[in-house]
């Protein structure tokens, strides 16, 4: 089990650096943007709130597993 947390924890943490390396490209892309683009900044807008909403629901996964499983081994 602490194995496969800790293997887990490394995986999570290289990716960590590959999304945090996006948002200076969406910063360039939208700052980069003129007039008459509002379709793509609304496309633009629905990406961050992608990227947001994600570890939200990964969370939200984790702690229904943490709350089952001392659920279940406390019965």
């Amino acid at each position: 089990m602490k194995i496969k947390f800790f293997s887990m924890l490394f995986f999570f943490s290289l990716l960590d650096s590959f999304i945090v390396a996006q948002c200076s490209m969406c910063r360039a892309v939208a700052e980069s943007g003129g007039d008459g683009k509002e379709g793509f900044f609304e496309g633009l807008n629905s990406g961050i709130i992608y990227l947001m909403v994600t570890p939200y629901i990964l969370l939200t996964f984790g702690a229904v597993y943490l709350y089952l499983s001392k659920k279940k081994s406390a019965v």
